[in-house]
């Protein structure tokens, strides 16, 4: 196996990408959105953030990550992001990986502080990794997120400035 590379997404990207995004959406424990994604809404979906990536070995995609403005004008130095790993290729530190670049992007395109609004709770691992990688927790916010089963789970919003 190659060394895994985090890079730029193209269009060619496209058929791994969007597998491993609906993988998450489906799962409903994750991220917000109950649409998933078809070939055309998610080449729309993936452009219009300010950044996508993905971790790539072997000419096949293992994760992404988007990142977009959070907020806008005076709060639009606050940028927001997703980060999604294929269930197959777990326990690789792609996630890391998908982070740390994304720190690195956020900074270049002039973001100030990466935050994550929705967070939820019982996410362990990737709250073990944010605060490893020196987010911080803003507090609690209860029953804010709807759970695929329709029960509501506490999340957990983060942030780490950009140095």
């Amino acid at each position: 196996m190659e060394k895994i590379q985090i890079r730029e997404y193209t269009g060619a990207d496209l058929e791994g990408m969007i597998p491993i995004w609906n993988e998450i959406v489906e799962n409903g424990i994750a991220f917000p959105q109950k649409d998933c994604l078809d070939r055309e809404s998610g080449k729309a979906f993936f452009a219009s953030q300010s950044y996508t990536g993905v971790a790539e070995t072997d000419g096949k995609i293992l994760g992404l990550y988007i990142l977009h403005p959070n907020n806008v004008g005076r709060c639009g130095h606050i940028c927001n992001a997703s980060y999604a790993v294929s269930s197959k290729a777990r326990g690789q530190h792609i996630g890391e990986k998908l982070v740390l670049d994304c720190l690195r992007k956020a900074k270049e395109l002039g973001f100030r502080v990466l935050q994550f609004n929705a967070v939820v709770e019982s996410n362990i691992h990737a709250r073990h990794l944010y605060e490893r990688l020196g987010f911080t927790q803003l507090g609690t916010i209860p029953g804010g997120f709807r759970m695929k089963d329709g029960s509501y789970a506490n999340i957990c919003p983060y942030y780490r400035v950009l140095e």
